[in-house]
């Protein structure tokens, strides 16, 4: 196993401790264009300005967590509720 899928493995929501995984291409670039035209915020209520460079999908795929300069951020209140 790959030193990236033995993390991935081993992340869990912060919140619900289901597992994350790499969100797909598609999913962001639909989230993104969401973010151009103002339309999506963070959990806390924060309108998010910047695109997303990648994020982590919670199981139920719910929830994402971003992915800022390579790092996930897995804050509760930085989480991205999946439209």
């Amino acid at each position: 196993m790959s030193t990236l899928a033995n993390i991935l493995e081993r992340l869990r929501c912060p919140r619900t401790h289901q597992r994350l995984t790499l969100a797909e291409p598609e999913l962001i670039e639909r989230l993104n264009a969401m973010i151009a035209q103002g339309e999506l915020a963070r959990d806390d209520g924060v309108a998010l300005s910047e695109p997303l460079q990648g994020g982590l999908l919670r199981d139920d795929q719910q929830a994402l967590y971003p992915i800022r300069d390579g790092l996930p951020v897995l804050l509760p209140q930085e989480a991205i509720a999946v439209p």
